[in-house]
């Protein structure tokens, strides 16, 4: 009977080996299925440097077609961009790769035009576009541009003191042209004193920061061209009057309050103490907050800056829709002292906080599918040289350059350049690092297990 009973439970807990192998075996067949079917991931680093920014991840979600993305390289390069063009495939089941080595495969190659190593090629449909590189904002632009069936030019005024694109200075506005770049549009700049008459070609108008006065041509040929159905920004600083002045433009004002915003000639100063932890001075108005718009719903907890700025007031009219987008702090005022560096916060005619700082507005043209948009904000300098890298400035100001061009679908955060966190440590403090990783920390190890041996000796 003993050995029956031991017979018994040798037979029981083989079955229950048995069972628990089966359990295990199940459990890995399923999470190997899951695993091959679903790609998922965690991005734990504090800048989401393994992650697709928001702008890829809405723009490749709502592809339609299938969306063909072949790289060609030595077979020991294609790590490397796998890396990055995986993260694609997990954003929708329409991405499908392909990594050719052109010396295993040189017809192939040669029918696509491959004269390099390392060239990505994006087809969407009939349109194919090469990456300029093997980056997100490369991959993403072929993407971009084979969506888009036409060029989309920016024109930047030009003849009145306005900021140039190819100014590379602190006023100029090169790094913005670079910006825009980036999301696939061309720029130019366009003198309407030469010729008062906005070219076809332009998508958007600019008008950044004038120093003198329009002439009354100029400010037809805008007008005529936003009620037509055309697409401005208008960035309109303070008319101050120190330093080198800056015109009041009456006359280019004067159309922007027909359309129901007004240009108040006046100065922002926020006295937040946001500013000052921050290290920016007065004349910089934070804004962390904004209105409902297509332009700034993807800013939530993105601050923007904008210097020498200029409130604004605004309603709309019969042939107008005017939304603000963003206003100063409770803690800011607006003075009308523009001659002096010298201001009075306790002065009774300034005006208090919150102010309007930009707004953007819709014209009825009468025409069927044919709308005239603008945006107005109070000041130049958020997208010069100097300060458009500023937190969520870069974001700004194409979310507004996508919403003039209809293309909503664009309007979305960036990818943001990878931060440098390497440790910069002294030399004494690379000592103590190393001292107490090699001598320090071990001793101590091994004097807690000699304690322990010789307490049980």
């Amino acid at each position: 009977m003993n050995r029956n009973w031991i017979e018994a439970r040798q037979t029981k807990y083989a079955a229950y080996v048995t069972l628990y192998v089966l359990v295990i075996l199940c459990i890995a067949t399923v999470a190997n299925v899951l695993a091959n079917r679903y790609n998922k991931s965690y991005d734990s680093t504090s800048n989401k440097r393994y992650s697709l920014s928001d702008q890829t991840a809405k723009i490749v979600k709502g592809v339609t077609q299938p969306v063909s993305i072949t790289y060609f390289d030595k077979t020991s390069g294609f790590q490397g961009a796998k890396d990055l063009l995986d993260r694609y495939t997990t954003l929708s089941p329409r991405v499908h790769l392909d990594f050719v080595d052109p010396d295993k495969n040189p017809n192939l190659a040669r029918a696509a035009g491959i004269a390099k190593y390392g060239t990505t090629i994006v087809q969407i449909g009939a349109k194919k576009d090469e990456a300029k590189s093997m980056t997100e904002e490369a991959v993403t632009g072929a993407i971009i541009r084979d969506l888009k069936s036409s060029t989309r030019t920016v024109c930047f005024t030009t003849g009145s003191g306005e900021r140039q694109i190819d100014d590379n200075d602190r006023p100029g506005f090169a790094k913005f042209k670079e910006l825009l770049g980036k999301d696939e549009y061309t720029t130019q700049s366009i003198n309407l004193l030469e010729k008062p008459e906005v070219s076809a070609n332009c998508t958007v108008v600019v008008v950044g920061g004038p120093k003198s006065d329009y002439q009354q041509s100029e400010v037809d040929a805008l007008k005529k061209y936003v009620e037509g159905g055309g697409r401005a920004m208008f960035l309109l600083d303070p008319p101050l009057k120190i330093g080198r002045p800056t015109a009041d433009n009456d006359a280019l004002n004067g159309v922007l309050q027909g359309w129901g915003v007004s240009a108040e000639k006046n100065l922002l100063l926020d006295l937040s103490p946001v500013g000052q932890l921050l290290g920016v001075g007065p004349t910089i108005a934070l804004v962390s907050s904004y209105d409902p718009h297509p332009i700034v719903n993807e800013m939530k907890g993105t601050a923007t800056g904008f210097p020498l700025t200029r409130s604004l007031t605004i309603k709309s009219t019969d042939k107008t829709d005017v939304q603000k987008l963003f206003e100063s702090s409770p803690s800011s005022l607006a003075t009308n002292k523009l001659d002096t560096p010298n201001v009075n916060p306790k002065d009774p005619s300034n005006k208090t906080g919150p102010l309007t700082i930009a707004a953007a507005g819709t014209y009825k043209t009468g025409k069927e599918n044919s709308q005239g948009r603008f945006v107005v904000v109070g000041s130049s300098s958020w997208v010069a040289n100097s300060f458009i890298s500023f937190n969520g400035n870069g974001d700004l100001a194409l979310n507004a350059m996508n919403w003039l061009s209809s293309d909503e679908d664009l309007i979305s955060i960036r990818p943001k350049p990878q931060e440098n966190r390497k440790v910069n440590m002294t030399a004494a403090q690379f000592n103590w690092v190393r001292f107490s990783s090699q001598f320090l920390f071990p001793g101590a190890i091994l004097l807690a297990g000699l304690s322990v041996w010789w307490r049980r000796r």
